[in-house]
């Protein structure tokens, strides 16, 4: 059984691209967007909320970041705990038209949210990064993506900080292969392994890609197809039992018709997954030796339909929650939760003898 809330819902507003963190004391925080709309970005702000009942219910949000207008302008914000227990606000700052000129910031909170930092500015450019990796050594992954002028794709490229953040290496190419637009990573390390898992934004409906490192970060392996098919957006994770969950919006490519009566195209996407697999399939070196087990979490009835950038944590009980942007039922997008156990998706083993093949 999934459960859905309300996160946050402001109709005078475009609330979206969302994530959540855990903090030590119960406390779940939700950092989003606001703006006109998807493609008007005259006007941002980044906005926090917080629940101390497990996403039940939350607060009224509050800003983060001053509200811009035009040039430059707040695009996605990842949050998470750091492991010497601060807050950290990853937010990219876009400054030209077609997503160019993006920089990557840093907030920090030392108080479970109740204050922030200034923003720090990394040498980190492009647009819609990651959380920050800490690898065992103290050393501090930060990834973004850009298009690569040389061929005109995307590609994902990858920063390093060994003084927390203020000053950096790189970059170095996760994923540039001509032919593919590779972007939205979620770097997740595996069995001293790195795994990048990406999005695929040509528009033909392509699955999830992934590059393996073996070597922190520093080269990559070629991009191998990953079986989340129509993957945008992917969001990584361990589990509490070792397996590993990836939240994503699915994603099926095709024609994005005009809407009646709308300056708007139809999107191409409707549905937000979320799929359940293991560290041998991360690691796994081609699609076909990887598996996955995938679970419809949330449809969008609306007509002008979007969704599909989220956030997830898991309490120590097991529950689930995540969090994800979707129109739906109201006239511009909102920010919804869901409360979930993974066990409720799960029938035990066929008998023996039976075959299912």
């Amino acid at each position: 059984m999934i459960r859905k809330f309300t996160v946050s819902r402001d109709d005078s507003i475009y609330e979206a691209w969302p994530d959540v963190t855990l903090t030590p004391g119960g406390k779940l925080i939700c950092v989003f967007s606001e703006c006109n709309h998807h493609n008007d970005r005259s006007y941002t702000r980044i906005v926090l909320c917080e629940s101390t009942d497990r996403g039940r219910t939350w607060s009224a949000k509050r800003p983060l970041t001053d509200g811009t207008s035009g040039f430059p302008y707040w695009n996605c914000a990842r949050i998470q705990m750091l492991k010497d227990g601060r807050l950290a606000v990853v937010v990219d700052r876009i400054s030209a038209k077609n997503e160019e000129g993006g920089r990557v910031y840093i907030f920090f909170s030392e108080d479970e949210g109740a204050t922030w930092s200034a923003p720090l500015a990394t040498a980190v450019q492009g647009i819609v990064p990651d959380r920050i990796v800490e690898l065992a050594g103290g050393t501090w992954l930060l990834s973004a993506h850009h298009r690569d002028p040389r061929h005109g794709y995307l590609v994902q490229r990858l920063w390093f900080s060994d003084n927390e953040g203020r000053s950096w290496e790189g970059p170095v190419d996760v994923a540039n292969k001509p032919g593919l637009n590779l972007c939205e990573v979620s770097i997740l390390p595996v069995e001293k392994h790195l795994v990048a898992f990406m999005r695929e934004n040509s528009g033909f409906g392509l699955p999830c890609y992934k590059c393996i490192s073996s070597d922190n970060g520093r080269t990559w392996s070629p991009p191998v197809e990953f079986p989340l098919p129509g993957c945008h957006r992917p969001v990584a994770g361990f589990l509490n039992d070792g397996r590993i969950l990836i939240t994503y919006r699915f994603t099926q490519g095709g024609a994005n018709p005009p809407v009646a009566g709308s300056k708007y195209r139809v999107p191409r996407w409707q549905n937000f997954f979320a799929a359940v697999t293991d560290a041998s399939s991360a690691l796994a070196p081609s699609y076909r030796q990887a598996w996955t087990r995938i679970i419809p979490i949330d449809f969008d009835r609306s007509a002008l339909n979007d969704l599909g950038y989220s956030g997830w944590v898991q309490f120590p009980d097991g529950e689930v929650y995540i969090v994800n942007y979707i129109m739906d039922d109201s006239p511009k997008c909102q920010i919804r939760g869901y409360a979930l156990r993974l066990e409720d998706f799960t029938l035990p083993a066929p008998a023996a003898g039976v075959n299912n093949v």
